[in-house]
Protein backbone atom coordinates (compact mmCIF):
# COMPACT_ATOMS: atom_id res chain seq x y z
CA UNK A 1 0.00 0.00 0.00
CA UNK A 2 1.32 3.55 -0.93
CA UNK A 3 2.62 5.71 1.86
CA UNK A 4 1.01 8.75 0.76
CA UNK A 5 1.90 11.64 3.47
CA UNK A 6 5.42 11.23 1.32
CA UNK A 7 4.04 12.70 -1.50
CA UNK A 8 5.49 16.02 -1.72
CA UNK A 9 3.08 18.86 -3.18
CA UNK A 10 2.38 18.71 -6.94
CA UNK A 11 3.59 14.82 -7.36
CA UNK A 12 1.46 13.13 -9.88
CA UNK A 13 0.80 9.72 -10.65
CA UNK A 14 -0.68 9.25 -14.22
CA UNK A 15 -2.69 6.46 -15.36
CA UNK A 16 -4.61 6.02 -18.62
CA UNK A 17 -7.84 4.44 -20.27
CA UNK A 18 -7.43 3.51 -23.40
CA UNK A 19 -10.92 2.74 -25.63
CA UNK A 20 -10.39 0.15 -28.62
CA UNK A 21 -12.88 1.36 -31.61
CA UNK A 22 -13.39 -2.36 -32.55
CA UNK A 23 -17.58 -2.87 -31.38
CA UNK A 24 -17.23 -6.70 -32.86
CA UNK A 25 -13.80 -7.57 -30.45
CA UNK A 26 -13.81 -6.14 -27.00
CA UNK A 27 -11.68 -6.86 -24.32
CA UNK A 28 -11.68 -5.94 -20.54
CA UNK A 29 -8.20 -6.92 -19.39
CA UNK A 30 -8.61 -4.73 -16.30
CA UNK A 31 -10.38 -2.09 -14.68
CA UNK A 32 -9.10 0.92 -13.73
CA UNK A 33 -7.01 1.03 -10.54
CA UNK A 34 -8.35 2.27 -7.42
CA UNK A 35 -5.08 2.50 -5.53
CA UNK A 36 -1.92 3.56 -6.48
CA UNK A 37 0.19 0.64 -7.47
CA UNK A 38 3.32 -0.72 -4.91
CA UNK A 39 6.33 1.58 -5.20
CA UNK A 40 9.06 2.84 -3.31
CA UNK A 41 8.67 6.39 -1.54
CA UNK A 42 11.28 7.58 -3.84
CA UNK A 43 9.46 6.79 -7.22
CA UNK A 44 6.88 9.54 -6.11
CA UNK A 45 8.80 12.10 -7.74
CA UNK A 46 8.58 10.68 -10.85
CA UNK A 47 5.60 10.78 -12.82
CA UNK A 48 4.77 6.59 -14.14
CA UNK A 49 2.08 5.76 -16.60
CA UNK A 50 -0.03 2.26 -16.36
CA UNK A 51 -2.36 2.24 -19.32
CA UNK A 52 -5.58 -0.02 -18.60
CA UNK A 53 -7.78 -1.24 -21.97
CA UNK A 54 -11.63 -1.68 -21.12
CA UNK A 55 -14.60 -2.07 -23.19
CA UNK A 56 -16.86 0.57 -23.85
CA UNK A 57 -20.26 -0.68 -22.63
CA UNK A 58 -22.55 0.72 -25.30
CA UNK A 59 -21.78 3.80 -24.57
CA UNK A 60 -18.99 6.95 -25.42
CA UNK A 61 -16.95 7.67 -21.68
CA UNK A 62 -14.86 10.01 -23.48
CA UNK A 63 -17.06 12.53 -23.63
CA UNK A 64 -20.72 13.76 -21.55
CA UNK A 65 -23.96 13.22 -23.13
CA UNK A 66 -24.70 16.60 -26.15
CA UNK A 67 -25.48 20.13 -24.52
CA UNK A 68 -28.45 20.12 -26.91
CA UNK A 69 -30.28 17.28 -25.49
CA UNK A 70 -32.66 19.24 -23.14
CA UNK A 71 -32.48 17.65 -18.75
CA UNK A 72 -36.16 16.85 -19.27
CA UNK A 73 -36.20 15.30 -22.18
CA UNK A 74 -39.17 17.90 -24.13
CA UNK A 75 -38.62 21.29 -25.66
CA UNK A 76 -39.78 24.18 -24.42
CA UNK A 77 -42.89 25.92 -25.45
CA UNK A 78 -43.05 28.01 -28.71
CA UNK A 79 -45.43 30.32 -29.37
CA UNK A 80 -47.48 29.83 -32.12
CA UNK A 81 -46.64 31.11 -35.92
CA UNK A 82 -48.90 32.96 -38.03
CA UNK A 83 -49.55 30.03 -39.90
CA UNK A 84 -51.16 27.81 -37.84
CA UNK A 85 -53.41 30.30 -35.23
CA UNK A 86 -55.62 27.81 -35.47
CA UNK A 87 -54.06 25.90 -33.14
CA UNK A 88 -53.76 28.49 -30.42
CA UNK A 89 -55.28 27.79 -26.80
CA UNK A 90 -59.19 29.18 -26.81
CA UNK A 91 -58.91 29.79 -23.03
CA UNK A 92 -56.19 32.47 -22.56
CA UNK A 93 -52.71 32.48 -20.62
CA UNK A 94 -51.35 29.62 -18.83
CA UNK A 95 -51.78 29.36 -14.63
CA UNK A 96 -48.81 29.05 -12.91
CA UNK A 97 -49.96 25.36 -12.55
CA UNK A 98 -49.71 24.75 -16.16
CA UNK A 99 -46.54 25.99 -16.33
CA UNK A 100 -44.88 24.04 -13.65
CA UNK A 101 -46.38 20.43 -15.28
CA UNK A 102 -44.34 21.67 -18.15
CA UNK A 103 -41.48 21.02 -16.12
CA UNK A 104 -42.04 19.26 -13.28
CA UNK A 105 -42.75 15.56 -14.56
CA UNK A 106 -40.92 12.56 -13.57
CA UNK A 107 -42.64 9.30 -15.42
CA UNK A 108 -39.26 6.88 -14.15
CA UNK A 109 -40.61 7.86 -10.90
CA UNK A 110 -44.78 8.00 -9.88
CA UNK A 111 -44.35 8.45 -6.31
CA UNK A 112 -42.63 11.74 -6.44
CA UNK A 113 -44.82 12.59 -9.79
CA UNK A 114 -47.33 12.48 -7.60
CA UNK A 115 -45.98 13.93 -4.47
CA UNK A 116 -45.17 17.37 -6.61
CA UNK A 117 -48.63 17.34 -8.31
CA UNK A 118 -50.14 17.40 -5.10
CA UNK A 119 -48.18 20.03 -3.90
CA UNK A 120 -49.08 22.09 -7.27
CA UNK A 121 -52.49 21.51 -6.52
CA UNK A 122 -52.25 22.35 -3.05
CA UNK A 123 -50.90 26.18 -3.83
CA UNK A 124 -53.63 26.22 -6.48
CA UNK A 125 -56.13 25.77 -3.72
CA UNK A 126 -54.00 28.65 -1.91
CA UNK A 127 -52.19 26.70 0.85
CA UNK A 128 -49.08 27.68 0.00
CA UNK A 129 -45.75 26.43 1.74
CA UNK A 130 -44.59 27.65 5.03
CA UNK A 131 -41.34 29.31 5.50
CA UNK A 132 -38.89 27.40 7.85
CA UNK A 133 -37.36 29.85 9.86
CA UNK A 134 -34.19 27.74 11.20
CA UNK A 135 -31.59 28.02 8.90
CA UNK A 136 -29.83 30.37 6.61
CA UNK A 137 -31.81 30.66 3.71
CA UNK A 138 -35.18 30.25 2.34
CA UNK A 139 -36.20 27.05 2.42
CA UNK A 140 -40.10 25.65 2.92
CA UNK A 141 -42.40 23.38 3.92
CA UNK A 142 -44.45 22.21 0.82
CA UNK A 143 -47.98 20.78 2.06
CA UNK A 144 -50.73 18.56 0.25
CA UNK A 145 -54.29 19.90 0.59
CA UNK A 146 -54.92 18.46 4.10
CA UNK A 147 -52.14 20.35 5.25
CA UNK A 148 -49.48 17.87 5.77
CA UNK A 149 -46.23 18.61 4.76
CA UNK A 150 -44.80 16.45 2.68
CA UNK A 151 -41.79 17.87 1.64
CA UNK A 152 -38.83 20.58 1.95
CA UNK A 153 -38.31 23.03 -1.27
CA UNK A 154 -34.98 25.26 -1.63
CA UNK A 155 -35.19 27.89 -4.33
CA UNK A 156 -31.99 28.49 -6.10
CA UNK A 157 -32.32 32.14 -5.70
CA UNK A 158 -33.03 32.15 -2.01
CA UNK A 159 -30.30 29.86 -1.14
CA UNK A 160 -27.58 31.47 2.00
CA UNK A 161 -25.83 33.52 -1.14
CA UNK A 162 -28.50 34.02 -3.32
CA UNK A 163 -29.60 37.85 -4.08
CA UNK A 164 -33.42 36.51 -2.67
CA UNK A 165 -32.30 34.96 0.38
CA UNK A 166 -34.82 36.49 3.41
CA UNK A 167 -32.38 35.85 6.15
CA UNK A 168 -30.56 38.72 7.08
CA UNK A 169 -27.67 36.74 9.02
CA UNK A 170 -25.83 36.57 5.49
CA UNK A 171 -26.26 39.84 4.27
CA UNK A 172 -24.97 40.97 7.91
CA UNK A 173 -21.74 38.21 7.11
CA UNK A 174 -21.31 40.23 3.86
CA UNK A 175 -21.26 43.22 5.61
CA UNK A 176 -19.69 42.62 8.17
CA UNK A 177 -16.64 40.22 7.03
CA UNK A 178 -17.00 40.25 3.88
CA UNK A 179 -13.31 38.51 3.32
CA UNK A 180 -14.76 35.20 5.02
CA UNK A 181 -17.98 35.28 3.04
CA UNK A 182 -18.87 32.43 0.93
CA UNK A 183 -17.13 28.96 0.33
CA UNK A 184 -14.47 29.78 -2.00
CA UNK A 185 -14.21 25.96 -2.90
CA UNK A 186 -18.02 25.46 -3.68
CA UNK A 187 -19.72 27.07 -7.02
CA UNK A 188 -21.66 29.72 -5.84
CA UNK A 189 -25.81 29.38 -5.77
CA UNK A 190 -25.80 25.80 -6.67
CA UNK A 191 -26.80 24.58 -3.47
CA UNK A 192 -30.29 23.09 -5.38
CA UNK A 193 -27.84 21.22 -7.56
CA UNK A 194 -26.16 20.02 -4.78
CA UNK A 195 -28.88 18.41 -2.76
CA UNK A 196 -30.36 16.68 -6.50
CA UNK A 197 -27.04 15.06 -6.92
CA UNK A 198 -26.17 13.51 -3.08
CA UNK A 199 -29.70 12.49 -3.59
CA UNK A 200 -28.49 10.64 -7.23
CA UNK A 201 -25.57 9.34 -5.70
CA UNK A 202 -27.25 8.22 -2.56
CA UNK A 203 -29.76 6.08 -5.13
CA UNK A 204 -26.59 4.76 -7.49
CA UNK A 205 -24.69 3.44 -5.08
CA UNK A 206 -27.50 2.27 -2.85
CA UNK A 207 -26.87 3.67 0.33
CA UNK A 208 -30.66 4.65 0.53
CA UNK A 209 -29.97 7.40 3.48
CA UNK A 210 -30.87 10.71 1.40
CA UNK A 211 -34.81 11.17 0.74
CA UNK A 212 -35.13 11.34 -2.44
CA UNK A 213 -34.45 15.18 -3.95
CA UNK A 214 -35.26 16.31 -7.70
CA UNK A 215 -34.85 20.06 -9.15
CA UNK A 216 -38.82 21.33 -9.67
CA UNK A 217 -40.04 24.59 -10.12
CA UNK A 218 -42.36 25.92 -7.91
CA UNK A 219 -44.39 29.35 -7.78
CA UNK A 220 -45.96 30.53 -4.82
CA UNK A 221 -47.26 33.84 -3.00
CA UNK A 222 -44.87 32.98 0.19
CA UNK A 223 -42.01 32.97 -1.85
CA UNK A 224 -39.12 35.75 -1.43
CA UNK A 225 -39.71 37.53 -5.07
CA UNK A 226 -38.30 41.16 -5.94
CA UNK A 227 -40.86 43.89 -5.97
CA UNK A 228 -40.41 43.98 -9.30
CA UNK A 229 -41.81 40.70 -10.23
CA UNK A 230 -44.73 41.15 -7.80
CA UNK A 231 -45.61 43.87 -9.86
CA UNK A 232 -45.25 42.65 -12.67
CA UNK A 233 -47.41 39.85 -11.68
CA UNK A 234 -50.19 42.45 -10.24
CA UNK A 235 -49.96 44.67 -13.74
CA UNK A 236 -50.76 41.49 -15.73
CA UNK A 237 -53.29 40.24 -13.88
CA UNK A 238 -55.17 43.28 -13.68
CA UNK A 239 -54.70 43.85 -17.52
CA UNK A 240 -56.19 40.32 -18.31
CA UNK A 241 -59.12 41.32 -15.92
CA UNK A 242 -59.85 44.49 -17.38
CA UNK A 243 -59.01 43.95 -20.80
CA UNK A 244 -59.00 40.61 -21.60
CA UNK A 245 -58.77 40.67 -25.84
CA UNK A 246 -54.82 42.04 -24.74
CA UNK A 247 -54.31 40.02 -21.68
CA UNK A 248 -55.09 36.65 -23.35
CA UNK A 249 -51.69 37.12 -25.55
CA UNK A 250 -49.76 36.81 -21.56
CA UNK A 251 -47.86 33.76 -21.62
CA UNK A 252 -48.42 33.90 -18.02
CA UNK A 253 -49.98 35.09 -15.38
CA UNK A 254 -48.72 34.86 -11.72
CA UNK A 255 -45.55 34.69 -10.40
CA UNK A 256 -42.67 33.14 -12.39
CA UNK A 257 -41.54 29.54 -11.11
CA UNK A 258 -38.17 28.98 -9.28
CA UNK A 259 -36.34 26.56 -10.09
CA UNK A 260 -34.99 24.89 -6.28
CA UNK A 261 -34.48 21.52 -4.96
CA UNK A 262 -37.62 19.51 -3.81
CA UNK A 263 -36.74 17.05 -0.52
CA UNK A 264 -39.53 14.69 0.20
CA UNK A 265 -40.45 14.98 3.67
CA UNK A 266 -39.64 12.46 6.51
CA UNK A 267 -41.43 11.63 9.75
CA UNK A 268 -40.50 10.96 13.44
CA UNK A 269 -37.14 11.59 12.58
CA UNK A 270 -35.00 14.28 15.46
CA UNK A 271 -31.96 16.17 14.73
CA UNK A 272 -28.94 13.78 15.38
CA UNK A 273 -27.07 15.53 18.12
CA UNK A 274 -30.53 14.68 20.39
CA UNK A 275 -30.46 10.91 20.26
CA UNK A 276 -26.59 11.14 20.32
CA UNK A 277 -26.78 12.29 23.30
CA UNK A 278 -29.49 10.10 24.65
CA UNK A 279 -27.06 7.29 23.50
CA UNK A 280 -24.75 7.99 26.04
CA UNK A 281 -26.52 7.90 28.50
CA UNK A 282 -29.21 4.73 27.23
CA UNK A 283 -26.91 2.58 25.49
CA UNK A 284 -28.77 0.76 22.73
CA UNK A 285 -29.20 -3.63 22.34
CA UNK A 286 -26.35 -4.96 20.64
CA UNK A 287 -28.41 -5.73 17.27
CA UNK A 288 -29.69 -2.17 17.28
CA UNK A 289 -26.38 -0.69 17.71
CA UNK A 290 -24.82 -2.33 14.68
CA UNK A 291 -27.58 -1.80 12.64
CA UNK A 292 -27.07 2.17 13.67
CA UNK A 293 -23.10 1.47 13.04
CA UNK A 294 -24.09 0.52 9.32
CA UNK A 295 -25.91 3.40 8.71
CA UNK A 296 -23.60 5.62 10.47
CA UNK A 297 -20.82 4.51 7.98
CA UNK A 298 -23.39 5.38 4.87
CA UNK A 299 -23.47 8.58 6.03
CA UNK A 300 -19.75 8.63 6.43
CA UNK A 301 -19.41 7.60 2.15
CA UNK A 302 -22.05 9.97 1.52
CA UNK A 303 -20.46 12.87 2.80
CA UNK A 304 -17.06 11.37 1.64
CA UNK A 305 -17.62 11.37 -1.79
CA UNK A 306 -19.62 14.51 -2.11
CA UNK A 307 -16.82 16.68 0.17
CA UNK A 308 -19.96 18.25 2.29
CA UNK A 309 -18.42 21.08 3.46
CA UNK A 310 -21.48 21.58 6.22
CA UNK A 311 -21.83 18.26 7.90
CA UNK A 312 -22.92 18.81 11.68
CA UNK A 313 -24.73 16.88 14.10
CA UNK A 314 -27.39 18.86 13.80
CA UNK A 315 -27.85 18.34 9.87
CA UNK A 316 -28.30 14.39 9.76
CA UNK A 317 -31.75 12.60 11.60
CA UNK A 318 -31.60 10.01 12.97
CA UNK A 319 -35.45 7.93 14.07
CA UNK A 320 -35.23 5.38 16.78
CA UNK A 321 -38.10 3.62 18.53
CA UNK A 322 -37.42 1.89 21.43
CA UNK A 323 -37.98 -1.69 21.74
CA UNK A 324 -42.42 -1.69 22.70
CA UNK A 325 -44.30 -5.12 24.26
CA UNK A 326 -47.45 -6.19 21.75
CA UNK A 327 -50.80 -5.36 22.45
CA UNK A 328 -52.06 -6.41 25.75
CA UNK A 329 -48.97 -6.19 27.69
CA UNK A 330 -47.82 -3.30 29.99
CA UNK A 331 -44.51 -1.81 29.55
CA UNK A 332 -43.64 -2.64 33.29
CA UNK A 333 -43.88 -6.55 31.91
CA UNK A 334 -41.15 -5.97 28.87
CA UNK A 335 -38.67 -7.96 30.94
CA UNK A 336 -40.90 -10.62 32.33
CA UNK A 337 -42.33 -11.00 28.55
CA UNK A 338 -41.38 -13.66 26.49
CA UNK A 339 -39.54 -12.78 23.27
CA UNK A 340 -42.21 -12.99 21.16
CA UNK A 341 -44.06 -10.29 22.47
CA UNK A 342 -41.47 -7.73 22.38
CA UNK A 343 -40.81 -6.04 18.91
CA UNK A 344 -37.20 -4.38 18.74
CA UNK A 345 -36.08 -1.50 18.40
CA UNK A 346 -36.63 0.36 15.21
CA UNK A 347 -33.57 2.87 13.95
CA UNK A 348 -32.90 5.03 10.56
CA UNK A 349 -31.22 7.80 9.55
CA UNK A 350 -31.47 10.79 7.13
CA UNK A 351 -28.57 12.67 5.63
CA UNK A 352 -30.43 16.02 4.83
CA UNK A 353 -29.13 19.76 4.42
CA UNK A 354 -26.65 19.15 1.26
CA UNK A 355 -26.17 22.20 -0.62
CA UNK A 356 -22.97 22.69 0.70
CA UNK A 357 -20.94 19.36 -1.39
CA UNK A 358 -19.14 19.34 -4.44
CA UNK A 359 -16.74 21.37 -3.91
CA UNK A 360 -14.33 22.34 -7.43
CA UNK A 361 -11.77 22.30 -5.13
CA UNK A 362 -10.34 20.88 -1.83
CA UNK A 363 -10.68 23.69 0.98
CA UNK A 364 -7.71 25.30 1.48
CA UNK A 365 -8.24 28.80 2.24
CA UNK A 366 -10.14 29.86 5.43
CA UNK A 367 -11.47 26.69 7.19
CA UNK A 368 -11.41 23.05 6.53
CA UNK A 369 -14.71 22.44 7.18
CA UNK A 370 -14.26 19.33 8.70
CA UNK A 371 -17.03 15.87 9.16
CA UNK A 372 -18.33 16.49 12.78
CA UNK A 373 -19.40 12.78 13.18
CA UNK A 374 -15.23 12.51 12.60
CA UNK A 375 -15.52 13.15 16.53
CA UNK A 376 -18.35 10.41 17.34
CA UNK A 377 -16.94 7.19 18.77
CA UNK A 378 -18.54 5.56 15.44
CA UNK A 379 -16.25 7.09 13.55
CA UNK A 380 -13.16 4.78 15.34
CA UNK A 381 -14.94 1.56 14.71
CA UNK A 382 -13.00 0.22 11.04
CA UNK A 383 -15.85 0.20 8.08
CA UNK A 384 -18.09 -3.20 8.32
CA UNK A 385 -17.77 -5.99 6.08
CA UNK A 386 -21.46 -5.18 4.58
CA UNK A 387 -20.17 -1.84 3.65
CA UNK A 388 -17.33 -3.14 1.80
CA UNK A 389 -19.33 -6.07 0.27
CA UNK A 390 -21.91 -3.05 -0.98
CA UNK A 391 -19.15 -0.55 -2.80
CA UNK A 392 -15.90 -1.78 -3.63
CA UNK A 393 -17.07 -3.74 -6.39
CA UNK A 394 -18.67 -0.83 -7.68
CA UNK A 395 -16.18 2.01 -6.56
CA UNK A 396 -13.43 -0.30 -8.12
CA UNK A 397 -14.96 -0.06 -11.61
CA UNK A 398 -13.76 2.70 -13.80
CA UNK A 399 -16.80 2.34 -16.23
CA UNK A 400 -19.44 2.81 -13.45
CA UNK A 401 -17.70 6.30 -11.59
CA UNK A 402 -17.71 8.01 -15.49
CA UNK A 403 -21.66 6.45 -15.51
CA UNK A 404 -21.77 8.14 -11.83
CA UNK A 405 -20.06 11.51 -13.56
CA UNK A 406 -22.61 11.36 -16.44
CA UNK A 407 -25.36 11.37 -14.25
CA UNK A 408 -24.56 13.96 -12.64
CA UNK A 409 -23.46 16.22 -15.63
CA UNK A 410 -27.20 15.60 -17.09
CA UNK A 411 -28.07 17.35 -13.77
CA UNK A 412 -26.00 20.52 -13.53
CA UNK A 413 -26.15 21.16 -16.96
CA UNK A 414 -30.01 22.17 -16.44
CA UNK A 415 -28.54 25.72 -14.63
CA UNK A 416 -28.31 28.63 -16.64
CA UNK A 417 -24.37 29.26 -15.31
CA UNK A 418 -23.37 25.56 -15.83
CA UNK A 419 -19.43 25.55 -17.23
CA UNK A 420 -18.17 22.43 -18.19
CA UNK A 421 -14.53 23.27 -17.00
CA UNK A 422 -15.75 23.89 -13.50
CA UNK A 423 -17.66 20.70 -13.89
CA UNK A 424 -14.98 18.56 -14.48
CA UNK A 425 -12.81 20.08 -11.27
CA UNK A 426 -15.90 19.21 -9.19
CA UNK A 427 -15.47 15.52 -10.79
CA UNK A 428 -11.92 15.61 -10.19
CA UNK A 429 -12.23 15.75 -6.51
CA UNK A 430 -15.18 13.77 -6.31
CA UNK A 431 -12.86 11.10 -8.41
CA UNK A 432 -10.44 11.35 -5.63
CA UNK A 433 -12.64 10.89 -3.04
CA UNK A 434 -13.67 8.17 -4.10
CA UNK A 435 -9.86 6.59 -4.61
CA UNK A 436 -9.48 7.39 -0.91
CA UNK A 437 -12.83 5.55 -0.13
CA UNK A 438 -11.69 2.77 -2.29
CA UNK A 439 -8.39 1.91 -0.42
CA UNK A 440 -9.67 2.70 2.91
CA UNK A 441 -12.23 -0.02 2.56
CA UNK A 442 -9.89 -2.37 1.17
CA UNK A 443 -7.24 -1.49 4.02
CA UNK A 444 -10.45 -2.08 6.58
CA UNK A 445 -9.64 1.65 7.88
CA UNK A 446 -12.22 3.22 9.82
CA UNK A 447 -14.21 6.62 9.12
CA UNK A 448 -11.59 8.39 11.60
CA UNK A 449 -8.83 6.91 9.61
CA UNK A 450 -10.04 7.85 6.40
CA UNK A 451 -10.59 11.47 6.69
CA UNK A 452 -6.86 11.61 8.07
CA UNK A 453 -5.72 10.27 4.51
CA UNK A 454 -3.73 13.45 2.21
CA UNK A 455 -6.50 14.93 -0.43
CA UNK A 456 -6.29 13.98 -3.57
CA UNK A 457 -7.60 14.78 -7.04
CA UNK A 458 -7.89 12.99 -9.99
CA UNK A 459 -7.85 14.82 -13.39
CA UNK A 460 -9.18 13.24 -16.59
CA UNK A 461 -7.43 14.22 -20.01
CA UNK A 462 -8.24 13.28 -23.27
CA UNK A 463 -5.45 12.04 -25.54
CA UNK A 464 -4.16 10.13 -28.88
CA UNK A 465 -2.11 6.91 -28.08
CA UNK A 466 -0.21 5.36 -30.97
CA UNK A 467 -0.74 4.70 -34.60
CA UNK A 468 -4.57 3.89 -34.42
CA UNK A 469 -5.31 6.98 -33.06
CA UNK A 470 -7.49 5.22 -30.10
CA UNK A 471 -9.36 7.00 -28.10
CA UNK A 472 -7.80 7.52 -24.52
CA UNK A 473 -8.45 9.12 -21.35
CA UNK A 474 -5.92 10.01 -18.88
CA UNK A 475 -6.45 10.00 -15.34
CA UNK A 476 -3.89 12.80 -13.88
CA UNK A 477 -3.90 11.75 -9.40
CA UNK A 478 -2.38 14.73 -7.75
CA UNK A 479 -1.77 15.67 -3.85
CA UNK A 480 -2.20 19.08 -2.44
CA UNK A 481 -0.60 20.00 0.66
CA UNK A 482 -1.86 23.26 1.06
CA UNK A 483 -3.62 23.30 4.31
CA UNK A 484 -6.33 25.62 5.52
CA UNK A 485 -5.95 28.25 8.13
CA UNK A 486 -8.34 26.97 10.78
CA UNK A 487 -8.55 23.03 10.73
CA UNK A 488 -11.08 22.46 13.41
CA UNK A 489 -13.93 24.28 12.00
Amino acid sequence: MMNMNSAEAGDSLIFSLNETNDNNNTNASASAPASLPNMPPDSYQMTSEVHVTFAPQNHNHTSYKSDRESHSGHRPPRSPTRGCKENSPLLGPKSDFEHSFEYNSFPDDPFFHETVLAAELAIEANVCPERIYQGSSGSYFVKNTEQKIIAVFKPKDEEPYGHLNPKWTKWMHKLCCPCCFGRSCLVPNQGYLSEAGASLVDQKLGLNVVPKTKVVRLASETFNYSAIDRAKARTKRNIYNRVPSVGRHFNRIGLPPKIGSFQLFVNGYKDADYWLRRFDSEALPESTAKKFQHLFERVVVLDYIIRNTDRGNDNWLIKYEPASTKAGSSQGDIEDAEWSMVENPEIAVAAIDNGLAFPFKHPDEWRAYPYHWAWLPQAKVPFSTEIQELLLDQLSDMNFVQDLCDDLYDLFKCDKGFDRHTFEKQMSVMRGQILNLTQALKDGRSPVQLVQMPVVTVERNKSTVGRTRADSEIFTQSFSHRAPFFSWC
